[in-house]
């Protein structure tokens, strides 16, 4: 069963929390003895209504202590598919938030609130969407209970939004109207939304096609472990264990190890302990070669035919994370996959306005939460590709030396 990582993402508002409730609630992936203490809170509504809201709550408390990188997950699976939602709030001093927990996620939900229509806070979500690459975007325009479930407000909304993902090139748009509260296209398709044809929210997430998404044709390999047992059974063993993050490798491909240029074949792949024709992404696999080369973990193997780029010096729009600014002139730690090196700031050269994607002037730093295109040049060559290119392996962090703490999302450009 595959699983499907999405980030929801709208304004305090616009019934995020809610949602994530209704679709958990609905789709019955709720344990008891959390549901009987959300019913006990609950008990002051005028209704008795559970407010779903509170779901999240467990979420919040994450948050607020620090927790993985102050991005909070929740879990839940159906027949079909296994989900994790990223919770990231959406406001613009949280953008650091949205990046963390936008650049695993396979699919974004934008909420639009339907009686405000298309706001800056919507465009901020998409930019940062389409900086990210997310490869699909669900546009649920929510609260269509308090405009009477209009077709009209909707077909606006769509009209105003497709202006939006025009301009910033985003391409798999899927329009939804809903009402988290009353759990309309959530889990179930709304009677009071007759006119909508399309399918319900759980829907579209259980249905979206995500192998479409894999990259089977650029083969890149970043090697975590060398395995050599050295033991009398297993004297002459050697194998370097990884997942294959794209691609397709084949026994018997000429390979190059990056960034040595070293070339050999693959002699045998093997996965869970079994010999194998063929591995392809995004399985973990072992692969052996006919030459005894020098490799470590972090090298990358490619085919000789379809290399990355291998360089000591690149471009990276970073989202910066630090409390402590970015300054020209400071070290890091870059970690590309399983690849650390060091490496320095040459300069910043502009910085990205996430409201209306215009370049600003270059700051003299970089506060907590800017993004920036820098120049970066490290003390040994990286293999990598572009972000927009191959996420996986155009996507990297900046690491705090002293700390340790990651300061910095890049995308390398």
């Amino acid at each position: 069963m595959d699983i499907l990582r999405f980030i929801t993402a709208g304004s305090v508002d616009d019934g995020k929390s809610t949602l994530i409730g209704r679709l958990l609630y609905d789709s019955k992936s709720i344990m008891i003895d959390h549901l009987e203490a959300i019913e006990k809170q609950s008990k002051n509504k005028e209704e008795g209504e559970i407010d779903l809201a509170l779901l999240t709550d467990g979420l919040r408390a994450e948050r607020e202590q620090g927790i993985t990188i102050d991005v909070a997950y929740k879990y839940f699976s159906t027949p079909k598919r296994k989900f994790i939602i990223a919770d990231a709030p959406g406001h613009i001093q949280y953008t650091r938030n949205m990046v963390t927990g936008a650049s695993n996620s396979d699919l974004a939900i934008i909420l639009v609130d339907a009686r405000h229509g298309v706001i800056e806070q919507t465009r901020r979500h998409s930019i940062i969407a389409s900086l990210l690459n997310i490869p699909h975007v669900v546009v649920a325009i929510n609260k269509m209970d308090l405009v009477d479930y209009s077709q009209d407000v909707y077909n606006n909304i769509v009209i105003d939004y497709s202006k939006v993902a025009e301009s910033l090139g985003l391409k798999d748009i899927t329009y939804i109207p809903i009402s988290a509260l009353n759990g309309d296209n959530i889990v179930d398709k709304s009677e009071n939304i007759s006119w909508y044809t399309g399918s319900c929210l759980l829907d579209i997430l259980e249905n979206v096609k995500l192998e479409n998404d894999i990259n089977y044709t650029d083969a890149r390999f970043p090697v975590q472990y060398v395995i050599r047992p050295q033991t009398e059974e297993l004297h002459d063993y050697r194998g370097y264990a990884g997942r294959v993050i794209s691609g397709v490798y084949k026994k018997g491909d000429k390979i190059v190890v990056q960034p040595s240029g070293l070339e050999s074949t693959i002699s045998l792949i093997e996965i869970a302990g079994k010999p194998t024709e063929e591995a392809f992404a995004p399985q973990s696999v072992i692969l052996h070669l006919e030459d005894d080369i020098d490799i470590s973990r972090g090298d990358v193997i490619v085919k000789k035919d379809n290399q990355p780029s291998v360089e000591n010096e690149v471009d990276a729009l970073v989202c910066w994370m630090g409390n402590k600014p970015l300054v020209p002139g400071n070290k890091y730690i870059l970690q590309i996959n399983s690849r650390t090196v060091r490496a320095i700031v040459k300069e910043i050269e502009y910085k990205l306005d996430v409201n209306s994607l215009l370049e600003l002037p270059a700051p003299e730093q970089a506060s907590l939460n800017d993004i920036v295109k820098v120049k970066i040049k490290t003390a040994s060559p990286i293999p990598f590709d572009s972000y927009k290119k191959l996420r996986v392996n155009g996507g990297a962090i900046l690491i705090d030396e002293t700390s340790n703490v990651t300061v910095g999302a890049c995308m390398i450009q």
